[in-house]
């Protein structure tokens, strides 16, 4: 993942490429749900704190060494509330994500690469599926009932992918520089040029999924 600069409406993706470059650094290629049985949960604080509940659980009962993953939270289209989206890049029963999580149903599968992928890519190529998807949700959830303060999406602790500075003396320099880094062109480009109101300096924002 990575951003080259931009603001204003383009926070939000910027949320959203850091989330999908999060899945990717990290191989999370399992793609998982958590579901409330009953009347559901509406209360975001209470999802947050039981989430956070579930991964030390499944911690514990996968032998207490940390583990990568994300989590994305999204209101279900009719009012049973908040369910989660969660990724992670290795194989846990889903015995023990049920065990784990205890609040109402779980799915979890491993995504498909697309056709061509090599096995030495497979992984990363599963990754860039889930990025989207997650993603997909963070965008969402600008578009929900989302209460201030709180973040789009969570991520395991230490397992933030760190931020790589580019410098150079024009903006086609330091693109090259990020082509070259990413391993191929971006997914999503757009410039100040773009936007007759913009009243920043000249810049660039870049999104690699």
């Amino acid at each position: 993942m990575a951003i080259l600069s931009g603001r204003g409406k383009r926070r939000r993706g910027g949320r959203r490429a850091r989330c999908a470059g999060t899945a990717r650094t990290n191989r999370l290629n399992r793609l998982g749900t958590l579901t409330y049985r009953g009347g559901g949960c509406h209360d975001p604080y209470r999802l947050r704190r039981e989430v956070g509940e579930f991964f030390r659980a499944l911690r514990d009962l996968l032998g207490g060494t940390p583990f990568a993953y994300l989590w994305v939270p999204e209101w279900h289209r009719t009012d049973h509330g908040l369910h989660v989206h969660f990724a992670v890049g290795r194989f846990i029963a889903r015995g023990l994500i049920e065990r784990a999580w205890g609040h109402g149903f779980v799915h979890i599968k491993r995504l498909s690469a697309p056709s061509g992928s090599t096995a030495a890519g497979l992984a990363r190529d599963e990754a860039r599926i889930a990025a989207r998807y997650l993603s997909k949700y963070v965008r969402k959830t600008f578009d929900a009932r989302r209460v201030p303060g709180l973040h789009r999406y969570e991520v395991a602790q230490r397992f933030q992918p760190e931020t790589v500075r580019l410098r150079g003396r024009t903006v086609e320099d330091v693109m090259a520089q990020a082509v070259a880094a990413m391993g191929g062109d971006p997914d999503e480009v757009w410039t100040s040029d773009e936007s007759l109101a913009w009243q920043g300096p000249p810049s660039l924002w870049a999104m690699w999924r």
